[in-house]
């Protein structure tokens, strides 16, 4: 090879390694995989759909995600694949931020779908979102569940201002919050609170986020546990002395009878049977 040749294969590789070098700095041209995330939720938020009494439903129940990633880009699609596996899984988000818009028992699941090219229908040249509905058989109950009843939980509000002291629930899901009915900012409904501490000037009511936390009857469990809602204050468990804080994740925490929970300042008492 000519000292000519050799020195152009040097310009190019130069050239190469500087691109990537501007391209890592500067950031390239695709939303990020978070991003797409946020879109998804917010797509889904436009489907939701009064069906009146202050409920909503989302008329959907499997949600499409379309990537625009060659085969070859596999740290494009290992980042995107990473995000919506969670945790929290896309599937896990967009059912919380269903319930969080008042929606009747929203089941969603989600698929991630890699293609070469992208539609000219998508709103975004980088990724599309599809909405679709399946009619889904529900599984047989297991033989030791069928015919069981839910056990029974209740709660005692020990701090805090309620409209009743003591709560009772069998299964389902509880909603506990600062006012019995949260509406946006278009005066439209989108939470209903069970157990509903009161919007006043009290420090452990005002320590209650509007929509705060949650509880639900697991039933692969036969249990129940707790979700924090992305409170402003937070949610513990106090537990024979021990604290544990409620994540915001997927799990949510197992209750236990004599737990205490704690909204913030107020406090609930646990008793399961």
């Amino acid at each position: 090879m000519d000292i000519a040749a050799k020195a152009r294969r040097i310009e190019r590789k130069l050239a190469r390694t500087v691109d990537a070098a501007i391209g890592e700095l500067v950031g390239r041209d695709e939303p990020a995989p978070i991003e797409i995330v946020h879109a998804v939720l917010d797509r889904a938020d436009h489907e939701v759909q009064a069906i009146g009494g202050g409920r909503r439903v989302f008329p959907f129940n499997r949600v499409r995600v379309l990537i625009a990633a060659p085969p070859r880009d596999k740290q494009a699609r290992a980042r995107v694949e990473a995000v919506l596996a969670g945790p929290p899984t896309l599937a896990e988000r967009l059912i919380d931020r269903l319930r969080t818009l008042g929606c009747v028992d929203p089941r969603v699941s989600t698929d991630l779908v890699f293609v070469k090219q992208p539609s000219a229908t998508w709103d975004n040249p980088r990724f599309g979102v599809e909405f679709d509905r399946r009619e889904a058989v529900p599984p047989p109950a297991p033989a030791e569940s069928r015919g069981t009843e839910a056990p029974r939980l209740k709660l005692t509000v020990a701090k805090g201002t309620t409209n009743q002291g003591v709560y009772v629930f069998r299964g389902g899901r509880i909603d506990i919050g600062r006012r019995a009915e949260v509406i946006d900012q278009r005066q439209r409904l989108i939470r209903t609170n069970q157990v509903a501490f009161a919007d006043d000037d009290a420090a452990e009511n005002r320590s209650v986020s509007r929509r705060h936390a949650h509880i639900e009857l697991v039933e692969g469990e036969g249990g129940y546990r707790i979700w924090d809602d992305r409170s402003a204050h937070g949610t513990s468990i106090v537990r024979g002395g021990r604290t544990i804080k409620v994540p915001a994740g997927a799990r949510g925490t197992r209750l236990a009878p004599g737990d205490e929970i704690a909204l913030g300042q107020a406090r609930l008492r646990v008793e399961i049977r």
